[in-house]
């Protein structure tokens, strides 16, 4: 197979999926709804704090997107990381709210930093990217589901962004009026049907424990998240309600109106959820990384996924079966693949999950399709091969294209990081802005 089980480089998680994530955190902004009842309020982009690394690292730069850009690549060089395949993270806040002018000269000035050399434009900053050293195969930004209109998918779709986070917390409207998030469940369907007609990948930010909540509560919600077609979002992120200095739950909290999950309630929380996620689903994180400082209440730990690990290692999210943390689990990994295909409805429309595995259910690369009702077009939402096993990647397309045959369908679409394009163009695709085609 070509994988190595030598890992020659510091913090090897960073890269293990084969792509580098390079987050780069914008200024400071008040959400235009106003504050959620758990957000602190400290100067920083919302929902942050300021001895987040992440924030204090964009803090000495001034929030430059060109600096921190740089910054970053040469912090993951010096760690010995390969960084020609990056995943640009825009993190910070809600980063469609912000004014237009400041969002295109972001994304621009991050193309910039990575082909090292200023453009005119976004659009000509996207073109140097195509064949540049540090190419950009992916690009993810979060935002709210009530700042996700066709006309905000247009501009992501511009920036060459393929990965929509959502800040979902829970589907519950209760519980929103509760928190005074400032949308409805309404918005998180609508938002997610648009994201994947318009072919992206979208992660959930899911926060148990929240006011109006319990635990009996918490895991009917999650159940919801993967029963209901509505919603069954590709990746999670789960977030344990904490209280935070600066926020307005800090006051219930100190006047005995409100009181967080412990850690043991945690754990079986978790342990919960994770039985219900399906394998087409990828845990990307479990809590957040809260200075000490700033934590009024609530766990510190914040590696209580492998806590959780120890006690469930049942888990079929596609996290827990990739063939690089196996690989450093210092697992013995058999060889002979096959092709699974997990057919499902999501948001009005057929998804096709098709993956490599071997006997251990260990995956090597996986592509995500989707053939939204009432349409001859299929979509090619992900590729991911985890390794050096190229020739994976192609197989997966021909599956698609089979697929895309049996269902009829007139031409495949496929939302490819800018960088990414080249590979797309030797498969006989060719670029129709913003996407990759074949009839």
């Amino acid at each position: 197979m070509g994988y190595s089980k030598k890992f020659k480089y510091r913090k090897p998680t960073k890269s293990i999926s084969g792509v580098i994530p390079l987050a780069v955190v914008i200024k400071p902004m008040k959400c235009p709804h106003g504050t959620c009842l758990y957000c602190p309020t400290l100067d920083v982009p919302q929902s942050y704090t300021p001895k987040s690394p992440a924030i204090m690292r964009a803090a000495q730069l001034n929030y430059d997107a060109f600096k921190q850009t740089k910054a970053r690549l040469k912090a993951f060089q010096i760690m010995k990381h390969s960084t020609d395949k990056i995943e640009l993270i825009i993190m910070g806040g809600t980063f469609l709210a912000y004014p237009k002018q400041y969002q295109y000269e972001f994304i621009k000035a991050c193309y910039d930093a990575l082909n090292d050399k200023k453009s005119r434009d976004l659009k000509e900053a996207k073109k140097f990217n195509e064949k540049a050293k540090h190419r950009v195969v992916a690009l993810c930004i979060e935002t709210r589901p009530d700042y996700c209109s066709d006309r905000d998918i247009r501009r992501m779709l511009e920036f060459g962004c393929t990965r929509v986070e959502l800040g979902v917390q829970a589907v519950d409207n209760r519980i929103y009026r509760k928190v005074c998030r400032g949308h409805g469940v309404k918005e998180v369907v609508d938002a997610t049907k648009r994201l994947k007609n318009a072919g992206f990948k979208i992660g959930y930010h899911i926060m148990p424990g929240l006011p109006g909540s319990n635990l009996k509560k918490d895991v009917k919600l999650f159940k919801k998240l993967f029963s209901d077609e509505n919603f069954k979002p590709d990746q999670l992120k789960i977030y344990p309600t904490q209280v935070i200095k600066g926020s307005e739950l800090e006051k219930l909290y100190w006047n005995g109106k409100y009181k967080p999950y412990d850690k043991e309630q945690l754990i079986r929380l978790l342990i919960e959820f994770k039985k219900i996620v399906p394998r087409y689903c990828r845990i990307m994180r479990v809590m957040r990384e809260i200075p000490p400082d700033f934590l009024v209440a609530g766990t510190i730990r914040i590696d209580l996924r492998r806590e959780i690990q120890k006690r469930f290692s049942k888990c079929k999210c596609i996290r827990c079966r990739e063939i690089g943390f196996a690989l450093l689990n210092k697992k013995e990994v058999k060889k002979g693949l096959k092709l699974k295909i997990t057919k499902y409805r999501a948001s009005k429309g057929k998804e096709f999950f098709v993956e490599f595995v071997n006997r251990q259910d260990i995956i090597f690369g996986l592509i995500r399709l989707r053939i939204p009702d009432k349409s001859r077009v299929m979509f090619v939402r992900e590729l991911h091969i985890y390794g050096p096993a190229l020739r994976l990647g192609k197989k997966l397309m021909k599956t698609a294209e089979k697929i895309a045959r049996k269902y009829r369908c007139k031409r495949i679409i496929v939302i490819s990081g800018v960088g990414v394009r080249e590979y797309y163009k030797e498969l006989g695709y060719k670029f129709k802005d913003p996407y990759m085609v074949k009839p």
